[in-house]
């Protein structure tokens, strides 16, 4: 398994917190080598190995890029643009986690809007 699926349901829980028109549009898709949650079919949140990677909205990435246990996604050796990877202990409490899923979904949203 390239992913841990432990944390694949973990993240599975935190989608069922939010609203029935964000749950009805989650859908999963195998990427990168791990998993993907989408919505309305824009990446979210992800997981890759044990690291959460999440979308971040490019006028937030300088402020999420300074916490704790955040760096830049760097699958293909170079930072992706937007993307970035959580290790598990910035996501030791379901509060944390949350905050990433929020993070990706506003990042979903907006793309969204703009199409």
């Amino acid at each position: 398994m390239a992913y841990n699926e432990q944390f694949a349901q973990r993240i599975r829980a935190s989608f069922e917190l939010q609203t029935q028109a964000v749950r009805s549009n989650i859908t999963e898709k195998k990427m990168f080598g791990g998993i993907a949650f989408l919505y309305c079919g824009k990446m979210t949140v992800g997981i890759i190995k044990d690291n959460l990677m999440v979308r971040v909205i490019s006028s937030k990435m300088d402020r999420i890029l300074s916490s704790e246990h955040v760096r830049p996604m760097d699958f293909t050796n170079r930072p992706m643009k937007e993307f970035v990877y959580v290790s598990q202990e910035g996501i030791d409490t379901e509060e944390q986690l949350l905050n990433y899923i929020e993070l990706g979904l506003e990042h979903a949203k907006q793309k969204l809007n703009k199409l």
